[in-house]
């Protein structure tokens, strides 16, 4: 795999677009295996990174705002995830655009599974791939949740099982796609990022768009998004549903009934054992893991063992500790309101609500009314979105606090919450522009929580 991807890049006049983590890995991939390529590394600011510590004659820094101005000049655009082109006219270079996921795509003989989703893409990405390592397989987990691509690809071989988290981002310009391919769900996200809903969508069905006949699907049957689509999914793959229904668009359904997860109509798991992953959400997760299990014909009560000691990731519904006889527990990742209206529904007891961060021109409306039926009685509400929220829920009877940061919320929240119940954080937005990601978030809010007031 590694000989045929540098044959492919050899002669080519190559720019790396971005110089983040992803595009870090990609220089040093190229640079590993032909030493003396002349390449064009392009980005935006210098920001952390240091062109003194790169000393190499063979590459050429293009930076600055212009920074996405003529690249149709170049053979080969390996994009990093985080570019958007939103306001951009691509026309004359979009054949060009390749990533380290395609190139992987197009030349690995592994076999790949990829998993996207607006939402659980990390929970079911590493369930499934501790699943597979529980059984001895050779796996390697890929992408988002895992490190870049190429910066593992020499541990994978034509018998390892590859599972890749992947993000829109990553998708969008997409010509291959994965053995199995996973959308877990389609919500309104990242539309700073794509011209409209709709492009956000079409990049998540790249996921399935290049499939052959031989590899399989699997959906989620229950979202409306994913429904509208109308795609013409195959008889062989798999559609997942949380409802009692068989074999809508195809043959192969892994459903819920009487309290007991269904392959067609053999009983695969009881949902009342014993499970660390908390919520109809992980449960829906879970399901896709099993179907992943039963294409791959894995052993069934191992799968189960496995599902059922998997302890939930940093910053997903984490139990942060117990403090003046308060749980409370770090979501940071709830990034849109489907998120947090879950996770309020899988904790049960929530007493307190941390919402808001950076306004991304989410509705959240959705949220408001639940909010608003909810029996949540502290709210306290961060910029921005949490302006709204705050606006949403005047004539409510909750408790509502405005607070400017997220140390002054946890320290209002230490003086409204009842003991013996549960304080949440769990935004419904993004971090940025207040931190430079949800785990920055989820950690800040974790060390005010264990400070002492």
């Amino acid at each position: 795999m590694i000989k045929e991807i540098i044959n492919f890049l050899r002669d080519k006049k190559i720019a790396i677009l971005g110089f983040g983590l992803e595009g870090k890995s990609t220089y040093n991939f190229i640079r590993k295996y032909l030493p003396e390529k002349q390449l064009d590394i392009i980005f935006k600011s210098w920001g952390e990174n240091k062109e003194s510590n790169i000393k190499d004659k063979y590459i050429n820094f293009i930076v600055g705002e212009n920074y996405l101005e003529g690249l149709e000049k170049y053979d080969l655009i390996i994009k990093s995830p985080g570019i958007s082109f939103k306001d951009i006219d691509i026309t004359g270079f979009e054949n060009k655009i390749t990533s380290q996921l395609e190139l992987f795509l197009e030349y690995s003989k592994s076999f790949t599974i990829g998993v996207t989703g607006t939402k659980g893409k990390s929970t079911t990405s590493t369930l499934i791939y501790k699943i597979i390592k529980d059984q001895e397989k050779d796996v390697e987990l890929l992408g988002n949740i895992g490190t870049p691509i190429f910066d593992e690809i020499d541990k994978i071989g034509e018998n390892t099982i590859s599972v890749i988290e992947l993000s829109s981002h990553a998708l969008q310009y997409v010509k291959k796609s994965p053995n199995i391919s996973i959308l877990l769900n389609l919500y309104e996200e990242h539309l700073d990022f794509y011209k409209s809903y709709k492009e956000y969508g079409d990049a998540k069905f790249n996921i399935f768009k290049y499939q052959n006949e031989k590899d399989i699907a699997i959906f989620n049957l229950d979202n409306q998004e994913i429904r509208k689509r109308n795609y013409n999914f195959k008889q062989e793959d798999y559609e997942i549903t949380m409802q009692d229904k068989i074999n809508v668009l195809t043959k192969n359904t892994i459903y819920l009934k009487d309290n007991y997860i269904f392959y067609n109509n053999l009983k695969i798991y009881n949902v009342n054992q014993n499970r660390k992953l908390k919520g109809n959400h992980n449960l829906n997760n879970i399901m896709f893991a099993l179907a992943v299990s039963n294409i791959l014909k894995l052993d069934l009560q191992k799968t189960i063992n496995s599902i059922n000691e998997f302890n939930p990731l940093e910053h997903r519904l984490e139990y942060v500790g117990t403090f003046g006889d308060v749980e409370y527990y770090n979501d940071s990742i709830a990034t849109i309101p489907e998120a947090t209206i879950e996770s309020i529904k899988a904790l049960e007891k929530v007493n307190t609500l941390i919402v808001g961060g950076n306004d991304r021109g989410v509705n959240q409306q959705k949220l408001i009314q639940f909010l608003f039926d909810s029996t949540i009685e502290n709210i306290i509400c961060l910029p921005k979105t949490g302006i709204y929220i705050y606006e949403g829920l005047k004539k409510s009877d909750k408790n509502l606090i405005n607070a400017k940061n997220l140390e002054e919320a946890v320290k209002c929240a230490k003086k409204v919450t009842k003991k013996g119940t549960i304080c949440l954080l769990s935004p419904a937005a993004s971090s940025y522009g207040y931190f430079k990601n949800f785990k920055e978030r989820g950690n800040t809010f974790k060390y005010y929580v264990a400070k002492e007031v």
